[in-house]
């Protein structure tokens, strides 16, 4: 008979060495990866705002503000009016409905409902979708199915369409934030369903449902395919009803801040003033997203406390 093969012993000191050897080097390599990949966010973004803002300040003057558009002046204020106009009106679209949909879905459908995943898997899919596919929908829908031509309510409906799996998914999330211990004290006092999503539910999430709508407002600001086959380029202010043409304001053409920006740039004519209708739509983005972290550090802040 042959003799048995001593079994070989195995520290465990060195196995834990060999092992945490083994995780720190891991460690390392994604610290390092997370660190580059942040240094180029930042680079790429710093060098973005440097280059609007040289090439776009030196450009501002008043002509840009003056209320009537001409070739020689090219001035942006009716675009902003017409941007104010725009989010206005698709917000009032686009807000009751995602925040509704987002109520039924946490406060009234059942958990596992198929048309509740069908819901969100819609949802999920919508906000994939690039604009550009929202802007040829809108064409063939709206503007020639529908016979509204390219007017602001085009516009609107096809912003809308757009924004609203981004209100209904910050909504949503934000109705899922309020604490249950709420709802049972509001059910304990007497109170139904409806009473207590408006008076104990709503309130608590509004700084969530808040962000949402800020964050939507910025999309809608910083929009320009989805307009351009909807709501058209015309460069004026438009007027509550035109006589001349018998059209209310959402039924004329108009041109938003993006678009006019996308236009003098198309037309080679005037690039400086394009850089300078860059920088306002900068700081306004900016101002837009500012306000949304603010409001999101607030809901932060209140969940801690």
């Amino acid at each position: 008979m042959t003799p048995e093969k001593p079994t070989r012993l195995t520290n465990p000191l060195t196995n834990r060495r060999a092992l945490h050897r083994t995780h720190s080097l891991g460690e390392k390599f994604l610290a390092a990866i997370t660190w580059g990949a942040a240094i180029l966010t930042i680079a790429v973004l710093l060098y973005l705002l440097l280059f609007i803002l040289i090439k776009g300040l030196p450009h501002i003057k008043l002509s840009l503000f003056q209320p009537v558009y001409n070739s020689e002046n090219v001035s942006m204020l009716p675009a902003i009016i017409s941007t104010v106009i725009m989010a206005v009106m698709t917000l009032l679209i686009a807000v009751p409905m995602g925040l509704f949909a987002a109520i039924y879905l946490v406060e009234y459908a059942r958990r596992g409902n198929k048309a509740v995943v069908l819901v969100r898997t819609t949802t999920e899919t919508l906000a994939g979708i690039p604009s550009i596919v929202y802007g040829l929908f809108g064409m063939l829908f709206f503007v020639y199915f529908l016979g509204w031509g390219f007017s602001l309510r085009a516009g609107a409906f096809t912003l809308a369409i757009m924004i609203l799996p981004l209100i209904m998914r910050s909504s949503e999330e934000a109705l899922k934030a309020v604490p249950d211990t709420y709802r049972d004290g509001a059910f304990g006092l007497g109170a139904g369903r409806l009473r207590t999503v408006f008076r104990v539910v709503l309130p608590s999430a509004m700084p969530g449902i808040l962000a949402g709508i800020i964050l939507a407002t910025g999309r809608i600001v910083g929009e320009t395919a989805a307009l351009i086959y909807t709501a058209g380029t015309v460069a004026q202010i438009p007027k509550f009803y035109n006589h001349a043409a018998e059209e209310f304001m959402w039924e004329q053409s108009a041109r938003t801040l993006s678009v006019h920006m996308y236009a003098l740039s198309r037309e080679g004519l005037h690039i400086n003033e394009g850089y300078a209708t860059a920088v306002i739509l900068l700081f306004v983005v900016i101002f837009l997203n500012t306000l949304s972290s603010q409001i999101a550090k607030r809901i932060g802040g209140k969940e801690k406390a």
